[in-house]
């Protein structure tokens, strides 16, 4: 490797995977190292993780791809880290690691719902969303209500990326985007605001929040220590980072006002860029990163998640497939598309409409196979993603093609549906790691290597395939979309009777 060369370091903390990732100015990814964490769950509900183990796996990982490199670490221009959204990371007064909550949390299920129904609109109208189970501030006020001998040793509230950069930097910082996007800023203006704190319940915990930057402003620099612990260079400037989501759109090439970027992952992530956030509480949430920079997301556990739980389920089942992937994809190409092919809801994991809300396959006969049966999933999964979309559309955003990511984005089937049902141009980001890169670039940004987004975006990012949509499949989905919808809303009260019965005998 030509040791001349400038590296950007970007990092991309997950609930448990932690990944380092080096990328040249051009945006080609060098080397890369992941470890994968553990979760704990002590009650029902929770669900934890060591914050220790946590920076353990970061160093570890920052010092496996710097040596995977072969490259000198003082080449290393700047580093960037990006981090899963809401879910709860506090420090004690020592700043010593005190509870690490993850976004998978449900614990704060009926606070969410109480502080919603007591002040919903309220919250809203200040930071453009509504108290959630996991969202952060919510599950600081759980702690505060339910644990309030935590509380009272609470020193610093932080991110999940937040806390890594404090680990490299020794700087308790959060950014914008992060902290927007988890519910603790005033909407539009991206700032901490004392009325929003108490509709929390939190009117005392303003000396818990870390200083407030945007993204690529730099948070510090890695300290000695630091540096002695993964190989990088004391001194090496360490940005604010991101919500991971817009890493990730970034990291895909969007950037501008009016581009969209769709994340086929865990999660059904649906974004559209503005200059404003949108006003319409139909819309998840809305998230800032720069001055008249937002993203308006519309997001469920809806997406790849699903044909995950099914390669898992029954495909795997006794290790018959070397590419069980590949397997599926392979299926669904042998299907024509009929009128009365079955349908599936991609509710395994519930429904930002009802946490009730259960997946099904409906309409199966004896001629359907298991082509069939996939081509249904692929297709719930797309129609779900197009209601968040439908949504983010009515509130008056709009965008004329959108670039896709995420494990979906790697099937050569699922990209072509997403463009003939949503009727626009779909790209496919080269680079597989795009939180990554995404946070490299802000870093790039914030260590003045581009002078603004768009310079970084477009010198370090590139689409792999442009779909362009099949105008004679418009009708087909357009129909079947709308039998989709119609038979959710026809299921809510089976599922209601299901889940009451649940609970019933649960207790």
């Amino acid at each position: 490797m030509a040791d001349g060369m400038t590296y950007l370091l970007g990092l991309d903390a997950g609930n448990t995977v932690i990944k380092a990732v080096l990328f040249d100015l051009e945006g080609r990814q060098v080397a890369m190292h992941a470890l994968d964490g553990q979760s704990s769950t002590p009650r029902p509900g929770c669900v934890e993780r060591d914050l220790s183990e946590l920076w353990e796996n970061a160093k570890l990982a920052i010092r496996r791809c710097v040596e995977e490199a072969a490259i000198d670490p003082s080449r290393i221009a700047a580093i960037g880290c990006a981090g899963h959204g809401n879910g709860l990371y506090l420090l004690d007064r020592e700043d010593a690691p005190l509870i690490g909550i993850q976004s998978l949390d449900t614990r704060a299920a009926a606070l969410a719902e109480e502080l919603k129904e007591a002040n919903g609109e309220a919250f809203y109208r200040l930071c453009r969303q509504e108290p959630w189970p996991s969202q952060t501030p919510v599950l600081l006020a759980w702690i505060k209500r339910h644990r309030p001998d935590l509380y009272e040793r609470a020193g610093t509230v932080l991110l999940c990326k937040d806390f890594i950069t404090f680990k490299l930097t020794g700087e308790r910082v959060s950014e914008i985007s992060d902290m927007s996007g988890c519910g603790f800023t005033r909407m539009p203006e991206c700032v901490y605001d004392d009325d929003l704190l108490s509709l929390y319940g939190l009117g005392d915990a303003k000396g818990l929040l870390p200083r407030l930057i945007h993204p690529s402003n730099i948070a510090g620099h890695v300290s000695a220590e630091a540096a002695a612990l993964t190989g990088l260079v004391q001194g090496t400037p360490v940005i604010g980072g991101y919500f991971d989501v817009i890493a990730s759109a970034l990291g895909s090439g969007v950037v501008r006002s009016g581009e969209a970027s769709i994340i086929a992952g865990t999660w059904s992530i649906n974004q559209v860029f503005s200059t404003e956030p949108v006003n319409n509480r139909k819309v998840f949430m809305a998230s800032g990163f720069a001055p008249g920079r937002f993203v308006n997301i519309e997001s469920s556990a809806t997406s790849a998640a699903n044909l995950e739980w099914y390669v898992r389920e029954l495909v795997e089942r006794g290790s018959h497939h070397d590419d069980p992937f590949g397997y599926c994809n392979v299926r669904i190409a042998e299907i024509t598309p009929a009128a009365d092919d079955p349908f599936f809801h991609p509710f395994l994991y519930g429904s930002g409409q009802g946490a009730g809300f259960r997946a099904g396959f409906y309409g199966l006969a004896g001629w359907h196979s298991e082509g069939h049966l996939l081509r249904a999933l692929f297709e719930g999964v797309l129609f779900e993603h197009r209601r968040h979309i439908d949504v983010l559309m009515n509130s008056g955003v709009s965008f004329e093609h959108a670039v896709l990511a995420g494990g979906g984005s790697r099937s050569p089937v699922w990209p072509q549906m997403f463009a003939d049902c949503l009727g626009v141009p779909i790209r496919v980001a080269e680079a597989r790691e795009t939180g990554a890169l995404g946070a490299a670039i802000g870093a790039a940004v914030g260590a003045g290597l581009f002078a603004v987004y768009e310079d970084g975006v477009t010198a370090m990012t590139r689409a792999r395939h442009e779909y362009l949509p099949d105008a004679s499949m418009k009708e087909h989905y357009d129909r079947r979309y709308r039998t989709y919808l119609k038979l959710a809303d026809a299921m809510k009260s089976f599922w209601a009777e299901t889940n009451e019965a649940a609970s019933s005998q649960s207790g």
